[in-house]
């Protein structure tokens, strides 16, 4: 009976710490608050047209601003086929809501880049036309 107690508490525990790892394993990482700014050129675009439909570039314009304009998340896509999902800067929106009107044009975006789940995005500071 006392052995078969301590199996059963043995058991318990194993499976108490595999939860454990799996549950520690599935936690954010929390980025540190000193990071270096980077900066990431491409195009701007909208992401759903861009995700559903290869949506970019001249011909794709009119269709980018109003998605992006009606809430749309906009990312910068870089001549090597990354996007980067553009994220706003809660204490200064400012770059964010001016990127808008830049919707399919070359960018150079500068923030901190933060990785999450497979997700690349980048926090704005600032931005400048690229060519």
């Amino acid at each position: 009976m006392k052995s078969g107690i301590i199996g059963l508490v043995m058991a318990a525990s194993i499976v108490f710490a595999v939860a454990a790892n799996a549950h520690e394993d599935s936690k954010h990482v929390v980025t540190p608050s000193k990071q270096v700014a980077t900066t990431v050129k491409g195009e701007l675009v909208d992401t759903g047209c861009y995700l559903g439909h290869v949506g970019k570039g001249e011909s794709h314009l009119s269709c980018a601003t109003m998605c992006v304009n009606l809430g749309m998340p906009m990312g910068i896509l870089t001549r090597k086929g990354a996007l980067y999902l553009v994220t706003m800067n809660h204490d200064n929106p400012d770059a964010y809501n001016k990127l808008k009107t830049m919707v399919g044009k070359n960018v150079a975006v500068t923030g901190h880049v933060n990785r999450r789940s497979g997700m690349t995005g980048i926090e704005i500071e600032s931005f400048k036309p690229a060519g």
